[in-house]
C-alpha cells in the first residue's frame, strides 16, 4: 500500500459511550486500525451494534474519539472543513419533504456555496443520472422509499466529492434499482472517487467491493480483498463448455483427480443467481410485450409462447 495514496486512516481508533455519571456504558469501537486507498470501493461489514455507524460518525467529525485518531485526506477527522470533499448518504435520508428534487439539490448546493449556474447544471445532471427526470417537480413527500434513496444519493454527489460514504445504499431499492445502484458505485470508482460502503446485503458487497473489513462488537476481525477472503484454496473449480455430463466423462475426471491425489465432490451444470435471472426475465418481458408464462397442466401441452403474444394483442 506504500505506492497508494491513503484517503482514510484510523490509528487505534476507540469510542466508549458513557452514562450521565461518566461510567463506562459500552465500548462501541476498540483500537480500530485501517487504511482506505484512493480509488477503491471499501466495504465495512458487521452485525448491528458492531461499530460501523460509530466509525462513520467519527470520520465525519460528528463524534470525538475516546482514544486513538482518525485521519481523512491526512487531516484530523475533527476538522469539519475536510467534509467539503466528502459526500455522505445516511441509511435514512433526512430530506425536506416539501421540496422537490430540483429544490433539494439547489439547497444542498447552496450549503457548499456553489455558483447558481453550477448548481443548476449539476442538479439537472444528477437528476438524470439517478433516474428522476420525470419526477423532478414532485415534492419528496410523494416519493417512494426507493426514490428517496435515489435523490439522497444525488445530494451526496452535488459537491463532486472525492470520498463518498454510503450507509446501506441499496436499502429500499428493488432488484433493478439495486443493480443500477451497484453499477453507479462502480462507475464512481472508475472516475477516481473513493467509496466507503456499509451494507447488510452481503451479495452487494461481494459484487462490487475491492476490499472488506469485518467488525464485530467494536473490534476488527478481518480485513482483506474480497477475492482473498472468499477463495477456498482447498478446492479446485473447473469450467468447460460444449460438453454434457455422462458416465464416461465422470469416470475420466475421477481418474485424473485420483492421479493427483484429489477427489470429485460435485459434477454438474453451473447455476446463475436469482438477481441475474430476475433482470433477464424483466428485460425479455420488455422486449416481448404481451408474452406471459402459462404453467404446464397434466395431460395438456404448453401453448406456443408466440400464441400468448397473439392472444394478448386481440
Amino acid at each position: 500500500m506504500a505506492d497508494k495514496e491513503i484517503v482514510v486512516e484510523t490509528r487505534r481508533l476507540t469510542k466508549t459511550y458513557r452514562d450521565f455519571w461518566g461510567r463506562q456504558k459500552k465500548v462501541a469501537l476498540r483500537a480500530l486500525n485501517l487504511q482506505i486507498q484512493r480509488g477503491e470501493i471499501f466495504g465495512l461489514l458487521g452485525p448491528n451494534g458492531s461499530g460501523k455507524t460509530t466509525t462513520i460518525k467519527l470520520l465525519l467529525g460528528l463524534l470525538f474519539p475516546t482514544d486513538g485518531e482518525a485521519l481523512v485526506f491526512n487531516t484530523p477527522a475533527a476538522d469539519v472543513a475536510k467534509n467539503e470533499r466528502i459526500g455522505y448518504l445516511p441509511e435514512e435520508s433526512y430530506l425536506y419533504r416539501f421540496l422537490n428534487a430540483e429544490e433539494t439539490l439547489d439547497f444542498y448546493g447552496r450549503l457548499f456555496k456553489l455558483d447558481p449556474e453550477v448548481r443548476r447544471q449539476r442538479a439537472q445532471k444528477l437528476i438524470e443520472i439517478v433516474g428522476l427526470d420525470r419526477d423532478k417537480k414532485r415534492i419528496l413527500k410523494e416519493y417512494s422509499k426507493g426514490m428517496r434513496q435515489r435523490i439522497g444519493l444525488a445530494q451526496a454527489l452535488i459537491n463532486d466529492p472525492e470520498l463518498v460514504i454510503l450507509d446501506e445504499p441499496t436499502s429500499g431499492l428493488d432488484p433493478i434499482g439495486t443493480r443500477w445502484m451497484k453499477d453507479l458505485i462502480v462507475d464512481l470508482r472508475n472516475r477516481g472517487k473513493t467509496i466507503l460502503m456499509c451494507s447488510h446485503r452481503l451479495e452487494d458487497v461481494q459484487d462490487i467491493c475491492d476490499r472488506v473489513a469485518i467488525l464485530n462488537e467494536g473490534e476488527l476481525q478481518k480485513l482483506d480483498s474480497v477475492r482473498n477472503l472468499l477463495e477456498d484454496v482447498q478446492r479446485l473449480e473447473l469450467r468447460a463448455k460444449g460438453v454434457q455430463i455422462n458416465e464416461d466423462l465422470r469416470r475420466d475426471l475421477e481418474a485424473v483427480m485420483a492421479k493427483h491425489g484429489g477427489s470429485i465432490e460435485f459434477v454438474g451444470h453451473p447455476t446463475t443467481t436469482l438477481e441475474e435471472l430476475f433482470l433477464r426475465i424483466v428485460a425479455e418481458s420488455k422486449a416481448h410485450p404481451g408474452r406471459r408464462y402459462l404453467p404446464e397442466q397434466k395431460g395438456q401441452p404448453v401453448a406456443d409462447p408466440n400464441q400468448h403474444v397473439t392472444a394478448a394483442k386481440q
